[in-house]
């Protein structure tokens, strides 16, 4: 049965990350796929926050069994994918590392503020994403867009420049703007 899956993997490439974690609970072999897609932007994302550390790939491998271990949990909504949701718990167990190592040994790791700054402070390692896309797809769409390609795709300022056709200071005061209306709308939401 499980050379059956794996032999069938091949037509499953081709299927969305969404329809790949759905099928995964029912076969686990699947979730191999994913972590294929997502093994190496996620490490290059923990290098980026953390520094070229040894947790690094303990972090990764772990923000994988969250995801398998929560993909049942997983709902599809506008605004909202599995990428999104997969970078948050990411994001969140790298948090939680970087919080420990802090602790721990008083490890001087630079984290930008910014990142910390984007998110409400509700969100923790068993929330996810979705919640996050939820509130940016109730922004403006040009702030909306710069947070989503800055916070939650990982890109960096100057290829938000080149893609949007505006000026590096333009998407600053873009994302700027964008983090005080996350957070305006999120304050509204929760207090709904």
């Amino acid at each position: 049965m499980l050379d059956d899956v794996l032999e069938k993997k091949g037509a499953l490439h081709d299927k969305k990350d969404e329809e790949i974690l759905f099928l995964s609970v029912k076969k686990p072999a699947v979730f191999e796929i994913l972590i294929q897609r997502y093994q190496t932007p996620f490490l290059n994302k923990v290098r980026g926050i953390l520094g070229n550390r040894e947790e690094v790939e303990d972090i990764v491998q772990e923000t994988f069994v969250k995801i398998y271990l929560n993909a049942a949990r997983f709902k599809v909504q506008e605004g909202a994918s599995f990428k999104s949701w997969g970078y948050k718990i990411l994001l969140n167990t790298t948090f939680s590392h970087y919080q420990k190592l802090k602790k721990d040994d008083g490890a001087l790791l630079r984290v930008e503020k910014e990142i910390y700054e984007a998110f409400p402070e509700k969100i923790d390692d068993t929330e996810t994403y979705d919640y996050v896309a939820s509130i940016i797809s109730r922004m403006p769409e040009q702030l909306g867009r710069a947070l989503k390609l800055h916070f939650l795709d990982g890109m960096p300022q100057k290829e938000i420049a080149a893609l949007e056709r505006i000026s590096i200071s333009a998407v600053k005061t873009r994302i700027y703007r964008a983090k005080r209306e996350f957070k305006k709308v999120n304050k509204d939401l929760t207090n709904n």
